[in-house]
C-alpha cells in the first residue's frame, strides 16, 4: 500500500497536468489553436500573441493551478492516505510532465513555467514567490521572457538549499524533483537558448508590434493622371473669344445654307 499509494497520485497528478489550458481556454473563447500560431507553443506567453490578454492571464493561471492544487493536496492531507515526502515529490513531477507531455493532447505539450512556479508555491509558498520574484526582475532588466525562465529555474534549487530550514523544511526527495523540474524546463528552452546566443529572441512586447504593423494597411501607390494648371483670367477670356467667333461663323454657315434652299 505504501508503494501504490504514491504511484497512483502521481499518475493523477499527470493526468491533470495533461489538461492543455491553451487549448481548451482557446476553444471556449472562441480563438485559433495556440499551436497553429507564433511559437506554436501550448503556453500562456503564445497564447497572448492572438491579442486576447483575457485569454492568456486565464491560461496562466490554470496552468500553474494543475501544478499547485495536486502538490497542495498531497501535502495537506497526504499522511492520513498513507502519502509521505516521496509521495509529494512524485505528485511535483506528475504534474510537470504531465504538462510537457499531455496524453489527451498527443504528447504535445507547453516549456511548464507556470506550472513550475504553481509547484513550487506548493511546496513552500515562500519559495514560488522568490522564485516568482527572480522572474518579474529579469523580465523586467532584460525584457527576454525565455531567459528570465532559465534563470528562475536555475535558481529554485539554489534557493531551496540556501533557505531550506529556515524558511520551509528541507527535503531530499522534493530536492530531486525540483533539480528534475529545472533540468527539463531547459532542456525545453534549447530554441530560446539558440536566439539568445544568437540575438534573435524576440523580447516581451515585439508581438504586440508586429500585430499593429501586420493590421495597418499597407500604402498602395496609384498612378494619377496630373492635374493642370490652375488657369488665369486672360486665358479664359482668350479662350472664350476663340469659342464665340467660332460659333459665329457656325450660325452664318448655316443661315446662308438656309437661304440655298429658299431660292
Amino acid at each position: 500500500m505504501n508503494f501504490v499509494a504514491p504511484v497512483l497520485a502521481a499518475v493523477l497528478a499527470y493526468l491533470i497536468g495533461s489538461l492543455s489550458f491553451a487549448v481548451l481556454v482557446s476553444r471556449v473563447m472562441g480563438l485559433s489553436d495556440p499551436r497553429t500560431y507564433g511559437s506554436g507553443n501550448p503556453g500562456a506567453t503564445n497564447v497572448l500573441r492572438s491579442g486576447s490578454k483575457a485569454a492568456a492571464a486565464l491560461t496562466l493561471l490554470l496552468d500553474a493551478a494543475k501544478g499547485l492544487v495536486p502538490v497542495l493536496v498531497v501535502k495537506t492531507w497526504g499522511e492520513q492516505w498513507g502519502l509521505g515526502e516521496g509521495a509529494v515529490a512524485l505528485t511535483a513531477l506528475g504534474a510537470f510532465v504531465g504538462h510537457l507531455f499531455p496524453v489527451f493532447f498527443g504528447f504535445k505539450g507547453g516549456k511548464g513555467v507556470a506550472t513550475a512556479l504553481g509547484v513550487l508555491l506548493g511546496v513552500s509558498g515562500w519559495l514560488g514567490l522568490l522564485v516568482l520574484a527572480t522572474w518579474l526582475v529579469v523580465a523586467l532588466v532584460s525584457r527576454y521572457s525565455s531567459l528570465a525562465a532559465l534563470l528562475a529555474s536555475l535558481g529554485a534549487p539554489v534557493l531551496y538549499l540556501l533557505l531550506g530550514d529556515e524558511l520551509w523544511p528541507m527535503e531530499s526527495p522534493i530536492l530531486v524533483a525540483i533539480i528534475l523540474m529545472a533540468g527539463l524546463l531547459i532542456w525545453r528552452h534549447a530554441a530560446n537558448i539558440g536566439r539568445l546566443l544568437r540575438g534573435e529572441e524576440s523580447k516581451i512586447g515585439s508581438g504586440s508590434k508586429a500585430r499593429a504593423q501586420a493590421a495597418a494597411p499597407a500604402l498602395s501607390v496609384h498612378k494619377s493622371k496630373p492635374k493642370s494648371a490652375p488657369r488665369n483670367a486672360a486665358q479664359l477670356m482668350a479662350d472664350m473669344g476663340a469659342k464665340a467667333p467660332a460659333r459665329g461663323r457656325n450660325q452664318a454657315g448655316k443661315s446662308v445654307k438656309k437661304n440655298k434652299r429658299k431660292k
